[in-house]
């Protein structure tokens, strides 16, 4: 069983020039315009105004916000409904420390027993229920945004 496909013939110019040396040269070396490829340019140029109005669309402009409020706990700008940026990186830096020293506590992260973790601050004692946890101190005053 013999299959047979039909192949793709085009007759028409070359797509990509020929280099204007002969083949027969030994040290011939391609020229600049020989190695690059033609790209498209534009046939005519675009006035001031036109650029201009393209560039200062309505649509390209940037919209201006109304929805933004001071944040309650520090007084930065903010989005409403979203967290403020400052107040975030305030707890991630704090998380940050208390996840080093935990690390410490451990001695690497594959040490770490399977209880809930309790953090105490200076002049802060542990209640009753937090009697079976791990308490992690801190030598610092609480932050107020740091809550129990």
């Amino acid at each position: 069983f013999v299959l047979i496909c039909p192949a793709l013939a085009v007759s028409g110019p070359q797509i990509l020039p020929q280099s204007h040396h002969s083949n027969n040269e030994e040290n011939s070396e391609l020229s600049f315009l020989d190695s690059i490829f033609w790209m498209a340019a534009p046939k005519k140029r675009r006035t001031i105004e036109v650029n201009r109005c393209r560039r200062r669309n309505p649509n390209k402009l940037i919209k201006v916000k109304h929805n933004i409020e001071p944040c309650p706990e520090c007084g930065n700008m903010k989005l409403k409904h979203t967290l403020c940026g400052f107040c975030f990186e305030k707890v991630r830096k704090e998380t940050a420390m208390i996840r080093k020293q935990i690390s410490i506590m451990d001695g690497g992260p594959l040490n770490a027993p399977a209880v809930e973790s309790v953090v105490l601050y200076e002049n802060e004692n542990p209640s009753e229920a937090d009697k079976d946890k791990r308490i992690i101190e801190r030598n610092r005053k609480r932050p107020y945004w740091f809550n129990m």
